[in-house]
């Protein structure tokens, strides 16, 4: 194992400038090759370490977000998809932003589904942009340095982890299905 680790070590140092380059292209090509974020992120903790890879892993991730926002508005067909996925996963259900945020903390949750939510909430490309790059930092961070980790542990703690999730997103919900009724009282 140490003699893999030193050969990885030498092959990154060995491409220069054009490993990270590679990297964060890899996270644009991620959904044509039906790989998770989270193994990409994790790959990138192991080749670069979690400095390195949490950084190279937000820039890939931001310009997804990106590649996302384009896909939306060139591509009917494609927001018609991603729509009916989004009909088919959250029916009749608002999500916020603060929610759209823990989701993407979640393994395996669509990234484009996510990025729709964000779309249809903001007013502008920047807002999106700005709401996209802030829920993509925590991803970054935890798939990168914890993510290995995770995967390592027993299969029972990693359940428990997706379950504190779980409970957070629905107590978000709860919290803002109670301001948006409140804030209704106040129009009636």
């Amino acid at each position: 194992m140490d003699q893999f680790d030193q050969s990885l070590e030498v092959f990154i140092e060995g491409t220069g400038w054009l490993a990270p380059v590679l990297y964060i292209l890899l996270h644009l090509f991620r959904p044509f090759l039906f790989l998770p974020v989270i193994v990409v992120c994790i790959l990138g903790g192991v080749l670069f370490g979690f400095i390195k890879g949490a950084i190279l892993s937000f820039i890939g991730l931001t310009l997804m977000s990106l590649v996302s926002y384009k896909l939306v508005f060139r591509f009917p067909k494609f927001k018609e998809k991603i729509s009916k996925l989004k009909e088919k996963m959250f029916k009749d259900k608002s999500i916020s932003v603060s929610q759209v945020m823990i989701l993407r903390i979640m393994p395996f949750v669509h990234f484009h589904l996510l990025s729709l939510y964000l779309i249809e909430m903001t007013k502008s490309f920047k807002d999106y942009m700005y709401y996209s790059m802030l829920g993509l930092i925590l991803p970054s961070i935890i798939y990168t340095g914890f993510g290995e980790s995770i995967t390592a542990l027993p299969w029972y703690i990693t359940s428990i982890f997706f379950v504190v999730l779980v409970a957070i997103f629905y107590i978000i919900d709860k919290y803002n299905q109670g301001q948006l009724s409140i804030k209704g009282r106040e129009y009636d």
